[in-house]
């Protein structure tokens, strides 16, 4: 585009500085908009990326991995450019690496009863399980046998062990409600009955063994934010109302703040989480959104998934083991909710994964818990957290004197800007629904491209990622770049 072109001039509010907040305004500013402003609730650049510290030790309290760090992937090739990888990372033989989203990890694997259960005896179990899921990926447009991935999932491990004996279709039945768990920590799901069948195969992976970064991930969008002008991101200022226009007459779009203060623009960038929309989109859009929007928004599903790190003096698990699982030997159906959340919340918890290398990290494990369990653990106390994990632990281990050094758990359901995790395909979803909330408004008449919405939960198969959040910003920033191209080319507009 041309200098003194019309987009030079165009008002923008990005509301939200997350990584698809973020993303938007560095392309626009990039692209030669002057007048790009990023409205944030918080303190805080990030959003659901967040870096924090256990004692000396830096933890990621929101986001963890680069999802496939391969060449197709942004976030890989951003953080390869800022230097924020460790060498290993960028091997080739590192990207090239396909794990489909299922690392292969080194697990250890213990019983309610405090005994540690030889590998060889889950692995066919736990492979089974991993086909079982393979296959439930292959639904989109197809119809649907059954509604959920949970349904499909239990059906089809029915018929597996229907001919076993007690013994081994016991230990098949917690190895089986064990994965449940940790899919409904993968997919942010209370259960994997809520996760729907038929879209549950649109999600895709990009090659390469999932990565960290040594230094925090919150490197990433402090490299971003230091490439927009100084003063483009206000903070601590919610935006409690947009208000646009969905007929003829041509009007600036109003952003009115929490403090009362009115902001007008040409185009607003709506970065929000999914959570926040479903609980504030009816009061948050001036008029409402179109109802085929809104029906999209409440059947994507959005739930919670929560860490607990726990640091110890040393390490009691195996030095080459990468994760742990919690077997329960009481649950004689296959499910993965527990059946009195308050009592029971930490059977929730699937086990820890082990942060790596030790020599960074020291002795860590980081539990992870979904759904209204993980909600309900976010009320508690640090010392009834404490004290839950640390009994959870004594139990599966048999070792009746381990005691955690330090406890630290996120609680992303409480957040108010969040009201969760992530999103996943409720039951019922499509993909229209997911091209529905990336969809902008109005896409015609005299005032186009009033309200564009961004953010992990508008990515039509990246999803839950932070991949989808970069990609969805870069998107909506795209757009308008695009329509703005097209005025300046504009016949009537070049003779002006």
């Amino acid at each position: 585009m041309e200098s003194g072109s019309p987009h030079q001039d165009a008002t923008i509010v990005v509301v939200g500085s997350g990584v698809a907040g973020v993303s938007a305004a560095q392309r626009l500013t990039a692209a030669g908009f002057r007048h790009v402003r990023v409205l944030e609730a918080t303190a805080r650049s990030g959003g659901r990326i967040r870096t924090g510290a256990l004692g000396n030790n830096i933890v990621e309290i929101g986001a963890n991995w680069i999802h496939g760090p391969s060449e197709e992937n942004p976030v890989f090739c951003l953080a390869r450019q800022y230097g924020l990888l460790d060498p290993e990372a960028l091997t080739p033989e590192n990207q090239a690496m396909d794990v489909e989203g299922h690392p292969p990890w080194v697990p250890s694997f213990y019983t309610s009863s405090g005994c540690k259960l030889d590998a060889e005896l889950v692995l066919p179990v736990q492979m089974t399980f991993l086909e079982i899921l393979d296959e439930s990926s292959s639904h989109e447009g197809k119809g649907e046998p059954v509604p959920s991935v949970g349904k499909f999932i239990r059906s089809k491990a029915t018929d597996k062990w229907r001919e076993a004996d007690a013994a081994t279709r016991s230990l098949g039945f917690s190895i089986i409600n064990n994965m449940l768990k940790v899919e409904c920590c993968v997919n942010g799901t209370h259960s994997m009955d809520e996760v729907g069948l038929g879209a549950y195969g649109l999600y895709k992976t990009f090659p390469g063994l999932d990565c960290t970064f040594p230094k925090g991930y919150e490197g990433l969008i402090k490299n971003l934010v230091s490439e927009l002008p100084s003063d483009s991101v206000t903070y601590n200022y919610p935006v409690r109302c947009i208000e646009w226009n969905d007929t003829e007459a041509k009007s600036p779009v109003i952003v009115e703040c929490e403090d009362g203060q009115r902001i007008t623009a040409d185009h607003v960038i709506v970065t929000v989480s999914l959570g926040y929309l479903k609980k504030k989109h009816s009061t948050m859009f001036r008029p409402p959104l179109p109802l085929h929007k809104q029906l999209s928004i409440q059947r994507q599903g959005f739930g919670t998934n929560n860490k607990i790190f726990v640091e110890f003096d040393s390490a009691w698990w195996d030095a080459d083991c990468e994760v742990i699982h919690f077997l329960w030997e009481d649950e004689n159906a296959m499910t993965d909710q527990v059946s009195d959340v308050q009592s029971s919340w930490m059977k929730k918890l699937f086990g820890f994964t082990v942060l790596k290398p030790t020599e960074r990290y020291g002795h860590i494990l980081c539990g992870w818990i979904a759904g209204h369990e993980s909600e309900y653990m976010e009320t508690l106390s640090d010392h009834e957290v404490t004290q839950a994990i640390t009994q959870l632990i004594r139990r599966f281990t048999g070792n009746p004197v381990l005691t955690p050094k330090r406890v630290l758990r996120s609680q992303w359901f409480r957040d108010p800007w969040t009201c969760g995790s992530y999103s996943f395909p409720g039951i019922g979803c499509s993909s229209q629904d997911l091209e529905n909330l990336g969809e902008p408004v109005p896409t015609t008449g005299s005032q186009p491209l009033q309200l564009l919405f961004a953010g992990e939960a508008t990515h039509a198969c990246f999803y839950s990622t932070v991949h989808g959040a970069l990609l969805s910003g870069q998107r909506e920033a795209d757009r308008l770049i695009s329509h703005y191209s097209i005025i300046s080319t504009s016949p009537v507009l070049s003779k002006l």
